[in-house]
C-alpha cells in the first residue's frame, strides 16, 4: 500500500471555498480515477509562521502501478486547476509513503 501524501497550506482569506472545494470536487474527483482505494483529509495543528491554515490529504493506492498511473494520467490536470481556482494563496508539496503495518491499542 502506497500513501500519496499532499500536505497543503491554505491562506484564510480563500479557506471556506477550498475546504468546500476540496470535500465534495476535488477529492471526490481524484477517488473517481480509480487509482486510490480511500482518502483522508486531516488539519495540521501546528501554527505556520507564514500564517495560513495547514491540511494533509493521504490518498490510498493499492499498488506503485496505481499512483505511478495516477501521476501520468491524472495529476497534472488536477494541479492545473487548484493552481487556476487558488493561485498563489494555495502551497503544496507531496510525498510518497509505503504503509507497512498498523497498531491499536488494547
Amino acid at each position: 500500500m502506497i500513501i500519496y501524501n499532499v500536505t497543503i497550506n491554505i491562506h484564510e482569506s480563500v479557506h471556506d471555498e477550498w475546504l468546500h472545494w476540496m470535500q465534495h470536487k476535488h477529492i471526490p474527483e481524484i477517488l473517481g480515477t480509480g487509482k486510490f482505494s480511500s482518502a483522508r483529509l486531516v488539519k495540521v495543528l501546528v501554527e505556520e509562521e507564514m500564517g495560513g491554515v495547514t491540511y494533509s490529504v493521504q490518498y490510498w493506492a493499492d499498488s506503485r502501478e496505481n499512483l505511478d498511473s495516477y501521476y501520468k494520467e491524472h495529476a497534472s490536470g488536477f494541479r492545473e486547476e487548484g493552481q487556476r481556482l487558488f493561485g498563489d494563496k494555495m502551497l503544496a508539496f507531496r510525498t510518497e509513503l509505503e504503509f507497512i503495518s498498523d497498531h491499536k491499542s488494547v
